[in-house]
């Protein structure tokens, strides 16, 4: 469970987006031999259609929804341990109910853990509380600040997972304070950009600045010399970080940061 500190809470909403990992053990209601649940277990990679369960937070319609990979794991008796990887919002209690349709036997959802959130990874940010008092302890007491550099992560790597558009040092102040990024203010930006998508502005050494809505798609951004790229959505650095070089130029309209 990813948890965001002070500026960082303001991010917390992007995990619900990005895509997610299980280990889950599955109960069989009936004996399945291994070469037929390997089958249908290759049947439900891919994209797939799901109605939500009846305790949901969401409405109870038909979606498509992507499952990356689900390996079989263990199989003791009736009990399944498989790990999947999968699409935000993709309810794995019922895929198993789905599956155990599908081999005609049914099943449920006994036990389930996340092992990932976008890049973040279960076997490399896992910590426990333990671990951040003593990570605590160790930079109060003795200065050392290796310890809780590795408990406390820079807010940037929990966005791996949102395409990057990296603007000027001259852009950053405008964008603090709430302006329109604009084409001449980029100076590099990851492909696949969709209009309508969630970007990530950052600055040249790699730090957030806001959370913006693309206004054009990567292609667009990269072949046009003027107008208007990305509205930020969510503004994360806060003012005055950066030099405000914008305030001392006379800017059109159409040239805003």
């Amino acid at each position: 469970m990813p948890v965001a500190l002070l500026n960082a809470t303001k991010i917390i909403r992007t995990f619900l987006l990005a895509g997610k990992e299980y280990v889950c053990v599955m109960r069989l209601h009936g004996d399945v031999p291994r070469d037929k649940l390997e089958e249908i277990f290759s049947e439900f990679t891919g994209k797939i259609y799901q109605r939500p369960p009846l305790r949901s937070s969401v409405k109870r319609t038909v979606r498509m929804k992507t499952i990356y990979y689900l390996k079989i794991l263990e199989i003791e008796g009736r009990y399944v341990l498989f790990r999947v990887g999968c699409e935000a919002g993709t309810y794995i209690r019922k895929l198993c109910h789905d599956i155990g349709e599908a081999l005609g036997v049914g099943a449920h959802m006994k036990e389930l853990r996340r092992t990932r959130v976008g890049l973040l990874k279960e076997d490399e940010t896992l910590v426990t509380l333990h671990d951040v008092v003593d990570a605590y302890k160790f930079w109060v007491e003795e200065g050392d600040e290796r310890w809780i550099r590795k408990v406390i992560m820079p807010m940037e790597r929990a966005i791996g997972h949102i395409p990057k558009v990296v603007i000027k040092d001259t852009a950053v102040d405008a964008i603090c304070n709430g302006a329109m990024l604009a084409v001449p203010g980029i100076l590099r930006l990851e492909s696949g950009i969709n209009k309508g998508d969630l970007v990530a502005i950052m600055t040249q050494k790699g730090e957030l600045v806001a959370l913006g809505k693309a206004l054009m798609t990567s292609k667009e951004m990269y072949k046009k010399d003027k107008g208007l790229a990305v509205k930020p959505v969510r503004v994360i650095m806060k003012r005055g970080t950066y030099p405000p070089v914008w305030k001392r130029r006379r800017i059109s309209s159409e040239y805003r940061f």
